[in-house]
């Protein structure tokens, strides 16, 4: 049996729709999806006060994979430039040349609009407007705007990232409310320590690609710091959502416990700025464990 050809040239076109079909689900970025969505849905129970329709969680779990994928599909085009600069960035497909850059726009415009659609025919108009607007919040004021421009850049920018908690909260009461905006704040808040611990892993390949990320501008001391600071910010935030939701011990405890904790792996940094990817990574599990305590705290008293 003639066997499919593969690719062996990692600057060749992909050969066979096997490869076609990964190589275009590699454009949408599916791990930044994924942490995209962990907060959706946290967002839609403690709106609901008990688990809501799963056809609505679904169907507004797929509208939203839609547009964030669309963005970052436009995203890879609008840093097709820099990517292959940097060692993290440098597999993505366009940085390869394995896609046309304009067929990787299209394609990301294309995701966008069937989300947006997708969204106002399942949920509701604002959701889907809320998610669309994101989107291009996403593509023209961080990546084409502030990513080059200033060290602020992933500050301003989080708001595309904590904009699926907004939409999951409008998806079920076709509004918002304060809970929405604190949790809103917490992924708001969480972004920036987040990323900018990354960058100090990268720093170099940031600088290489003149993406004024805050360790290439102003150094490791004060991207520590900054860290710090929002790390505590998250903590009382973390808090405040509880009491404002109404949230019990279970959300409160787990929330305090991995606030905490991800402040005390902050301040490490200061003595051992070589610790930055295990904050990075810590970042990501504090995230995830806010989230599934306050779906747990809400399950179980609902």
């Amino acid at each position: 049996m003639t066997q499919a050809p593969v690719i062996t040239d990692p600057m060749g076109r992909p050969e066979g729709v096997v490869e076609t079909v990964k190589t275009y689900i590699a454009l949408t970025k599916p791990r930044i999806i994924e942490l995209l969505l962990i907060t959706t849905v946290p967002s839609m129970v403690l709106a609901a006060g008990r688990w809501p329709s799963t056809w609505l969680v679904l169907a507004t779990l797929i509208g939203g994979s839609f547009s964030a994928a669309g963005a970052n599909a436009i995203n890879s085009y609008v840093d097709r430039d820099i990517d292959p600069i940097m060692r993290r960035t440098s597999l993505r497909p366009l940085a390869r040349k394995v896609v046309p850059p304009e067929h990787a726009l299209r394609f990301g415009v294309v995701l966008g609009a069937i989300g947006f659609v997708w969204l106002w025919a399942t949920t509701n108009l604002l959701a889907a407007t809320l998610s669309t607007s994101a989107l291009f919040f996403y593509v023209f004021v961080y990546s084409i705007w502030l990513k080059r421009s200033t060290p602020q850049n992933i500050v301003i920018g989080g708001a595309a990232g904590a904009a699926p908690v907004l939409v999951g909260w409008a998806v079920v009461t076709g509004s918002l409310a304060l809970e929405a905006w604190l949790f809103f704040a917490i992924v708001f808040y969480w972004t920036p320590p987040h990323f900018w611990a990354l960058s100090m892993k990268y720093k170099e390949d940031y600088a290489a690609a003149g993406v004024p990320m805050l360790p290439v501008v102003h150094g490791e001391e004060r991207t520590v710091r900054s860290i710090i600071r929002y790390a505590a910010i998250l903590f009382l935030i973390a808090m405040f959502l509880g009491l404002a939701g109404n949230l019990g011990w279970v959300y409160l405890s787990v929330a305090a416990t991995s606030s905490l904790w991800f402040l005390w792996e902050s301040l490490r940094l200061l003595k051992d700025p070589s610790r930055a990817m295990k904050v990075f990574h810590y970042s990501n599990i504090h995230l995830a464990a806010v989230s599934a305590a306050m779906v747990a705290d809400v399950l179980l008293s609902a």
